[in-house]
């Protein structure tokens, strides 16, 4: 920790803070990203963003969770009572390629049940094949009725091996029917 907090103090002296949303809920780049915990999948890396650009929500797999839902529906709402002239913003579900290889083994899973946990929840956030998850996660999205009819959600698989992004489920909104 010693390392990053001197990290931290070298970002302080940069104009960085500088350059945060106005409005706090409102990034930069009107960007949400869902995505995996895994270090591999960093969105600030895969879409070369900067400080302030996105709101990023990291979860197993980069399954939209109920925390992940939860958060949307709030920040829907900030938009729609606190600048409802703004411009919505975009999520994107983020999956890739290597993920959940651990879900498959029976003793992993065994361990993670002898400690209390459930199995069975972990193995719905596996992500095998990006390309059959992304979809089920945004659709997930756009009939959650707490999130905003006029976010537009878009979904990508992320390929650990090239560092390129495909195009999964283009973007959309629930407005745009």
């Amino acid at each position: 920790m010693d390392d990053l907090l001197q990290r931290n103090v070298r970002f302080a002296a940069t104009d960085a803070v500088d350059r945060a949303p106005k409005i706090p809920f409102i990034p930069n780049r009107q960007l949400f990203v869902i995505t995996c915990l895994d270090p591999r999948v960093d969105p600030a890396f895969i879409f070369d963003l900067s400080f302030g650009d996105a709101i990023v929500s990291r979860s197993l797999g980069g399954r939209v969770t109920p925390a992940a839902i939860l958060d949307l529906a709030w920040i829907s709402y900030l938009h729609e009572i606190k600048a409802p002239d703004a411009d919505w913003f975009d999520i994107a579900v983020v999956h890739h390629t290597d993920c959940g290889m651990g879900f498959a083994d029976a003793e992993l899973r065994r361990g993670f049940r002898e400690r209390g946990l459930d199995d069975a929840a972990l193995a719905d956030n596996a992500v095998f094949d990006p390309t059959q998850t992304v979809p089920v996660d945004v659709e997930k999205l756009l009939n959650t009725p707490q999130v905003s009819p006029k976010i537009r959600v878009s979904g990508y698989a992320y390929d650990v091996k090239t560092g390129k992004l495909a195009t999964v489920v283009p973007p959309r909104s629930r407005d745009d029917g």
